[in-house]
């Protein structure tokens, strides 16, 4: 059996799926994660149907790190696999690809070394998307990798819509909108000519809400504009990550608040958003569980910009057809949906509420000016289908 393995690799976790590749068919095998590599770690795996495989914990206090990680999954693969399985190539989520890799890239040495000049732009996440490949190709140095980047399906906006209003010599080094999430929009971008036709030849908004949430014009199925820029903390409130914040407030939290730039890091990435808001939790459905009036303060507030970016992005499309609901909490919190369908009335979204307790797939009703979709993300196949076409080419 001929796999295709799937790594998302982050700063104490490793996601990973596998695929059958069947010709140019992949069929999803199994998933899971090793978690608190650093600190409690435990592995669990499931199949496609959700039976737990294996549940896995590590003596308190042990610690994995990421080599000994990969090294234990692709052991676990090969002792796990049915019949004679052979790893055809491991496809990964790299979040930035700078302004070179417009699309995904079969790495070496080369690749890589352009790769780590890059980690000052995604410092968080960067080094260990790119540990996980040192790990495997140590290992093995015959399997194929690829990388999938976060930041290639933006690629097609304009000039405008990514340049700051910086001096050259501040924007020459990089500093520029990018855009992430790039891989959940093209599974959308994939998809959506088969769910709605006018949206996908259209002027559409994709809200991919999670933890972390942006927001991406499509025209015609292509990136004009999107919510996250330079890093991944601009843009909407998220679960820990403030969102779009004016920069004077940094000044004021280094001049006045005697806070370093790694004090304001952790604040912005990890002690804000809906848990610095609420101070209850960065868990959308906690929140919408609870009877705290700062619960629902997180909420409305987490709305109210999305229907900000949303009147942004729809004049940057100069119009709108459609909306498109995905990710954990835009596929799951009809709650969320219907606030955001109300607060954008003055575009013309009107949605039927039983479709939209029932998650959709359409939830806008007929007298709707705009379609409203809810369309399950796969940034994992999306990965799958990426390695398996380099493979291919």
């Amino acid at each position: 059996m001929d796999v295709i393995l799937v790594i998302n690799a982050g700063s104490s976790s490793i996601k990973f799926h596998a695929f059958h590749a069947q010709g140019a068919q992949l069929e999803p095998i199994a998933g899971g994660k090793l978690e608190e590599i650093y600190t409690n770690p435990r592995f669990t795996a499931k199949r496609q149907n959700g039976e737990v495989i294996e549940d896995k914990r590590w003596p308190e206090g042990e610690q994995l790190g990421h080599d000994n990680a990969i090294a234990f999954l692709l052991d676990w693969l090969r002792s796990h696999g049915e019949g004679r399985a052979t790893l055809l190539a491991v496809g990964h989520r790299v979040v930035h690809g700078g302004d070179k890799y417009a699309e995904p890239v079969r790495v070496d040495a080369k690749v890589m070394e352009e790769l780590e000049a890059l980690v000052p732009l995604a410092p968080l996440h960067q080094p260990h998307n790119l540990a996980a490949i040192r790990s495997i190709m140590a290992r093995n140095t015959n399997v194929p990798q690829i990388a999938c980047f976060d930041t290639a399906f933006h690629h097609t906006q304009p000039a405008v819509a990514t340049r700051f209003a910086l001096p050259p010599d501040i924007t020459s080094r990089g500093v520029r909108r990018y855009g992430f999430h790039g891989l959940s929009y093209e599974y959308i971008a994939s998809v959506l000519p088969q769910v709605d036709e006018r949206a996908a030849k259209g002027k559409t908004v994709v809200m991919h809400l999670g933890n972390g949430a942006s927001m991406a014009a499509f025209d015609g199925c292509k990136s004009i504009a999107s919510t996250m820029g330079f890093t991944a903390v601009e843009g909407l409130v998220m679960g820990t990550r403030s969102g779009s914040l004016d920069p004077g407030v940094v000044l004021w939290m280094l001049e006045e608040a005697n806070m370093d730039a790694r004090a304001i890091e952790s604040l912005l990435y990890k002690r804000s958003g809906l848990l610095g808001v609420s101070g209850i939790s960065s868990d959308m459905r906690t929140l919408l569980a609870s009877d705290d009036p700062k619960a629902a303060e997180a909420v409305e507030l987490f709305c109210y910009r999305i229907s900000r970016e949303l009147g942004s992005l729809a004049a940057a499309l100069g119009g709108l057809d459609a909306i498109v609901f995905t990710a954990g909490i835009g596929e799951r919190a009809d709650a969320v949906r219907k606030r955001v369908g109300q607060l954008a009335a003055w575009l013309g979204v009107s949605l039927d509420e039983a479709a939209n307790q029932r998650h959709g797939p359409c939830i806008s009703d007929a007298k709707s000016a705009v379609d409203v979709w809810v369309i399950p993300t796969n940034e994992e196949l999306m990965i799958a289908r990426h390695a398996l076409s380099r493979l291919e080419s």
